[in-house]
């Protein structure tokens, strides 16, 4: 046997055809994959596909509920205080920013400059009725927090069930 004839560009178009041909069902596998978990995942993501890298910023939030508030933590590195808007319509927490970073370097006959734009809002939909007019925002070292206070009905519907041991 010819080893050159095991070197893929060697062979003829039609044995390179039926080599892609081959490889045809494990790429349609991965598209399948890839559509399933961007159908299931469309909710959080406002529908942003998760796989194509050419999609804007989107940053990572973190929910935590206690019998008094709900706090939302959510890492937004490379953004300042000037391009971030938070607000609150209905029972939901809108998260608005635009990322705008500009690198520049010139070195002896090497000129380089890198510009990323993008623009992104998150929407947080609360689960319980918050009290507007208590609600604190905080944002230090590309840290957004808030804190937002359950009203104080919400408050107070809450019941806690004691379990008794058998």
């Amino acid at each position: 046997m010819n080893t050159k004839s095991l070197i893929p560009w060697r062979k003829s178009n039609n044995q390179l055809a039926t080599r892609q041909g081959e490889l045809e069902p494990f790429l349609r596998l991965r598209q399948d994959i890839d559509q399933m978990f961007n159908g299931m995942l469309s909710d959080w993501t406002g529908g942003m596909n998760l796989f194509d890298r050419t999609q804007t910023f989107m940053p990572i939030v973190d929910v935590h509920e206690t019998a008094k508030e709900i706090r939302v933590t959510a890492e937004l590195p490379g953004l300042e205080e000037k391009d971030l808007e938070v607000s609150l319509l209905d029972r939901a927490l809108y998260i608005k920013g635009e990322k705008r970073e500009e690198h520049e370097e010139e070195k002896r006959d090497v000129y380089r400059c890198e510009r990323q734009y993008g623009a992104f809002q998150r929407v947080i939909e609360l689960p319980a009725e918050v009290d507007a007019d208590k609600i604190k925002a905080s944002f230090k070292k590309g840290v957004l927090k808030v804190t937002l206070p359950k009203t104080e009905e919400v408050q107070s519907t809450r019941r806690v069930i004691p379990l008794e041991t058998t």
